[in-house]
């Protein structure tokens, strides 16, 4: 015979925002590639309501590949802010041009 579905969401799980344990029941889903729809063979990252309501839920193509061609181990938040800054300029051109057109 087959188990309840009930006990399935009784598992503890971590917001990986603010660190409070919380059950799986009351937490949402976090796909860093951001296609949770697309679930084969993924683990999921978890929020707690609160932190997934404060979340930027705009559009982040491209973002992770970005975040991890500028990533290194021994940069200072500064220098990796410059990176940042820097490839999305390369990438998309100059913020401040796009405000004077």
């Amino acid at each position: 015979m087959w188990r309840s579905r009930s006990n399935r969401d009784r598992k503890t799980v971590v917001c990986i925002a603010c660190g409070d344990s919380l059950l799986r029941s009351d937490a949402r889903e976090y796909d860093k590639e951001g296609d949770r729809w697309d679930r084969h063979g993924k683990e999921f990252e978890h929020l707690c309501k609160e932190c997934h309501d404060e979340l930027c839920h705009q559009p982040r193509a491209e973002l992770e590949s970005l975040l991890l061609s500028i990533e290194s181990d021994e940069v200072s938040r500064e220098s990796f802010l410059r990176r940042y800054f820097d490839a999305v300029e390369e990438e998309y051109g100059s913020a401040d041009a796009e405000e004077r057109s």
